[in-house]
Parts: structure tokens; C-alpha cells; sequence
């Protein structure tokens, strides 16, 4: 468990590289990579290309490839994430009724346990076990946050009528 976890560390420093929000994902079945990325928003100038969303294309491509049942597939994936599934990524794996999310720290903002759990929505669930290396997740997001996103839109902060 630890090993896949430590590849989404790794993923997660390149995006900090790449000047990404430092997110990195891993899907395994039966204790093999089958899938990894990670967030590449700025890169792509889409805001749906999460970490998660990337590995869930690569899947999906895969099983279109060899002629998969991805319905099948992914009910036996296992998804390892450095930071805890946004509400749209945390749909999107519950729609695909992937087998168990491991994640690394709270997503206190958007997260699709913290903020709202998504699984309430949704028969069946998927497992989910939190605070797997929380504290190497959360530094690499702190270390993100510390300098301004040079690629985040211009704010439009609204003036207060005179």
C-alpha cells in the first residue's frame, strides 16, 4: 500500500515541478499499476484534468484498446491519491464503482468526503482509508501555496457599490 502511495508522491513532485496544484495518482489491480498521472490543469488549460480524471481516460483508452469491459475493469481498481478526491473526482469514481480509494491529506476545500460525501449519493460504495503519508502530501501542497500560482486567472474581486 505504502509503495503506491510513495509513486503518488513522486507524481505529485513533478506536477509541483510542472507548476501544478501537486496532486499525483496511481490505480492498481491486484498490487499492479495499471494506471498513474497527475493534475495537469495549468498544462492543458482544462480544469477537469485531475490527477484522477487523467488516470481514468488512460483506463478507459486501455480498455477500448483491447476490448475490456471497463465496467468490469474498474470494479477492481484500487485508486491511491496524494490528496483526498475532489467532489468531482470522488462522483466520477463512484459512478465507475472502483473498488477502494486510498488517499494521503484531507482535502478541507473541495473534498468529496470532507466537504461533501459524495458516496451518499451513490449504491454501491467504494472503501475509503485516509491519512496514508497525510504529512508528505500536505507539505508538498503547503510548498505549492507558499508562492503565487503564475497561472492562475486574474481575480475580479467585485467593488462594493459607492
Amino acid at each position: 500500500m505504502v509503495e503506491f502511495m510513495k509513486r503518488a508522491l513522486e507524481l505529485a513532485s513533478e506536477a509541483l515541478s510542472a507548476q501544478e496544484v501537486p496532486v499525483g495518482c496511481v490505480f492498481t489491480i491486484n498490487d499492479t499499476i495499471v494506471a498513474e498521472s497527475r493534475n495537469s490543469v495549468n498544462h492543458t488549460r482544462n480544469p477537469t484534468r485531475h490527477a484522477e480524471m487523467n488516470c481514468i481516460d488512460s483506463v478507459l483508452e486501455h480498455c477500448k484498446k483491447n476490448g475490456i469491459d471497463h465496467a468490469s475493469y474498474f470494479r477492481n481498481v484500487v485508486v491511491y491519491v496524494t490528496v483526498e478526491p475532489c467532489i468531482m473526482c470522488a462522483a466520477a469514481l463512484n459512478i465507475l464503482n472502483v473498488n477502494e480509494v486510498v488517499y494521503g491529506c484531507a482535502n478541507d476545500r473541495f473534498g468529496g468526503y470532507t466537504v461533501l460525501d459524495v458516496r451518499k449519493f451513490y449504491e454501491p460504495n467504494y472503501l475509503l482509508t485516509g491519512n496514508l503519508c497525510a504529512d508528505e502530501a500536505m507539505a508538498l501542497l503547503k510548498q505549492f501555496y507558499k508562492g503565487a500560482n503564475p497561472n492562475a486567472p486574474e481575480t475580479k474581486a467585485k467593488k462594493k457599490p459607492s
